[in-house]
């Protein structure tokens, strides 16, 4: 028996092929172990492919955890080596695995980094990556020269291609992302894009280990590693080729994504996402080219416009934002006569606009000229996303009787439109308007009606892209709110959490937070905080370094009222002050949410002792309520007026206190709020028995609580059940 080990294959690799053949015949018994880039393609071969070493995803930044990784222990390893003064620690091992990452794992590029390390340091090393093929060299002095620098190994395995190989691998590196054949096809102009033959340069171009397969794809992709796509772009610069095969590609994608824009109304969900989700870098790639100073700015507008579905059903709600921003720009610089894309990309930076900006006067004049042009253009499409911007800016600027019209004007239009589905998504929108009106039971008809009749025929994405959301999710979620008003907590908690289910299955970020935000709101008035925990948490973590500024900034407010709830008053005022004061200056316009906030703040204040603080503070968000019509809520911070009056103690205490009561109580019954005229009822009674009149308080009391019929394990209810037990009748 014989091992036959022959090194370095690929230069050499038909003679090689020729001789392994031979012994394979002549000799039966020898075994031949061959290293090569490239497989010998003889009979009983049989391949071991050795993949990269293995390197810290992005994001995970535990020193613990990226110590362990193969990439970096070969990166210490030699820096240790060289350098016996290095070593790793907390500080340093992000960086490391930062360099792993960038050099695709590639044991001779780390070694070479690790080298130059100890010289230029970590961070100058980190820094100039982007040219890797300079920086990284060698420094042994016994190295053949093919290892003396990075370049000069691709160099290696390069000039060992033939031609229609170099072209094609050169063409392939315009890719910022996985390819596929047809995407390849479009590129490789030389092979006059036959699939078949750009199939079988692909196929070599794996073979040689230049390319490789994707294997968390579904469908058959390819890709470059990072270092080798580095490589190839230099040599395509230097044939002089980039910026025709970057024409290419972005009118590749701008083909593409247009064609994804027709497909929103007709494939479902996960397929159409599964299609065009992995392509966003490749996107951002076609963009940049086209803006660049010897792009293609047209190609880069209409690719900007076909593109919006995407980034909206993603919720990269800024970067939608600053490329919308970008080719409406370029679109009126140019003096382009085109209405139709200019009134798409000026809905899109609208909608974007709202989530990152708040509701600036800016956005309600491009609502309204989107729906001039969509007029002009009779498109009753982008007329319907024109009202429903209008809507949606003029609800968060606590406009709601503005908001209220609105809505009716698009139910009125979509019944003009043979997709009924649309009328339903007016009826959220009416309902959702009348609730903070105070108009709880037309608000919950119009809602229910919604819910047990909107069966949408297009995938649900489309929603998502058209409304903001997915229209069920924001529906429950609204409805959730009325019944909780209107006295039915444990229907309105399933209702949020089965908000939240939906949303989360829907993978749609934005839908998430909407639900989220409103869920937690539910489960703090029902005295349920671990369940309000829990939503805070979700919350914060899916807006953590999102694009949606104004989320990012609820889940901290949440947090604040959380902990005062739970009696941590003073670092819950201090965090609850903070995140005012960061919404205030990022959003200086109203919000819908600061009003109900502000009446956590004041209990908080009144908690701490500090209760004219808290009385100053209750009387703003009443006259932001009044002032905006916010009915829904004035029961409620009357009713808390009138117990800081009475914690104030001054004279006529408890006969203002009283008239605060009654209002209260007055206003909630009117409105069938039946959850404050549990609040106001409650207090009423208690004031009643500080001074002797505890069967008044009772008979005030008691009928609000039996109207109830569920909920029994909520905290008012169980306030007002001990109250009422402790009472004499």
């Amino acid at each position: 028996k014989l091992l036959l080990v022959i090194d370095n294959c690929e230069h050499v690799i038909d003679a090689v092929a020729n001789l392994a053949s031979v012994f394979v015949r002549s000799c039966p018994h020898t075994t031949i172990l061959a290293t090569s880039r490239e497989v010998l393609r003889i009979d009983g071969e049989c391949v071991y492919r050795v993949p990269p070493l293995e390197v810290p995803p992005l994001g995970r930044d535990e020193p613990d955890q990226i110590a362990r990784y193969s990439a970096v222990e070969l990166f210490i390893a030699r820096a240790e080596a060289l350098n016996s003064d290095f070593s790793p620690d907390a500080k340093n091992l992000p960086t490391i695995a930062a360099i792993c990452r960038h050099l695709d794992g590639i044991p001779l590029a780390i070694e070479f980094a690790a080298a130059r390390s100890t010289t230029l340091g970590l961070e100058q090393i980190a820094a100039g990556l982007r040219d890797r093929f300079a920086l990284l060299t060698s420094g042994r002095r016994g190295a053949v020269p093919r290892q003396w620098t990075l370049r000069a190994t691709f160099d290696w395995s390069y000039d060992l291609l033939p031609e229609p190989e170099k072209r094609l691998l050169r063409h392939l590196a315009v890719f910022a992302g996985s390819f596929t054949l047809e995407a390849g096809a479009a590129l490789a102009d030389d092979l006059d894009g036959i699939q078949s033959r750009v199939a079988n340069g692909i196929v070599s171009l794996v073979y040689k280990s230049l390319v490789s397969l994707d294997r968390s794809a579904s469908t058959t992709r390819w890709n470059l590693l990072e270092t080798v796509r580095a490589y190839a772009l230099l040599k395509l610069a230097a044939q002089d080729e980039r910026s025709a095969a970057m024409r290419r590609h972005a009118e590749y994608f701008r083909d593409l994504f247009e064609q994804a824009e027709t497909e929103l109304g007709t494939r479902p969900t996960a397929e159409w996402l599964n299609e065009y989700r992995w392509r966003i870098d490749d996107l951002r790639a076609a963009l940049d080219w086209s803006f660049s100073p010897a792009g293609g700015p047209d190609i880069g507008v209409a690719l900007t416009n076909a593109a919006i579905p995407l980034w909206l059903h993603l919720s990269l709600l800024h970067e939608c934002f600053t490329r919308v921003e970008k080719a409406l720009a370029t679109l009126r610089s140019g003096g382009r006569g085109d209405p139709r894309g200019e009134m798409k990309l000026l809905a899109a930076l609208a909608e974007t606009s709202l989530y990152a900006n708040g509701p600036v006067d800016e956005i309600r004049v491009a609502w309204t000229k989107v729906f001039e042009i969509a007029w002009l253009v009779d498109d009753t499409e982008y007329q319907l996303r024109a009202l429903w911007g209008l809507w949606a800016f003029r609800l968060t600027a606590c406009q709601f009787r503005f908001s209220l019209e609105t809505a009716q004007r698009f139910r009125r239009l979509a019944m003009t439109r043979p997709d009924q589905d649309d009328v339903l998504v007016g009826e959220r929108m009416v309902g959702f308007s009348e609730h903070f009106l105070g108009h709880q039971a037309s608000a919950r008809k119009n809602l229910e009606h919604m819910l047990g009749n909107f069966r949408p025929t297009a995938p649900k994405h489309q929603y998502a892209v058209r409304f903001g959301y997915y229209q069920r999710v924001a529906a429950l979620t609204n409805l959730a709110r009325v019944l909780w008003l209107v006295g039915y907590p444990d229907q309105a908690s399933r209702t949020a959490a089965a908000a939240v289910e939906e949303a989360h299955a829907s993978n749609h970020a934005s839908s998430l937070r909407y639900a989220l935000t409103d869920s937690t709101l539910i489960a703090l008035w029902c005295g349920d905080l671990a369940t309000a925990e829990r939503y805070i948490g979700l919350m914060i973590d899916r807006s953590s370094g999102c694009e949606l500024a104004n989320w990012e900034r609820i889940g901290p407010l949440y947090l604040a009222v959380l902990s005062i709830r739970r009696g941590e008053i003073k670092d819950g005022l201090q965090t609850l002050r903070t995140a005012f004061k960061d919404v205030n200056t990022a959003f200086p316009r109203e919000l819908w949410t600061r009003s109900n906030l502000l009446g956590e703040m004041a209990e908080g204040l009144a908690r701490a002792g500090r209760v004219d603080d808290a009385l100053a503070v209750i009387q703003q968000a009443i006259e932001r309520c009044e002032h905006n019509e916010e009915r829904w809520l004035l029961a409620e911070l009357l009713r808390l007026k009138g117990n800081l009056v009475l914690q104030q103690d001054g004279p006529g205490a408890a006969a203002t206190a009283e008239r605060y009561f009654l209002q209260a109580l007055d206003l909630a019954h009117g409105q069938g709020a039946l959850a404050w005229e549990l609040r106001a009822a409650t207090c009423l009674a208690c004031l009643m028995r500080r001074q002797g009149r505890s069967a008044d308080g009772w008979a005030i009391l008691r009928p609000v609580y039996d109207r109830f019929t569920e909920g029994f394990d909520t905290a008012d209810l169980k306030t007002a059940k001990a109250f009422l037990d402790a009472l004499p009748t």
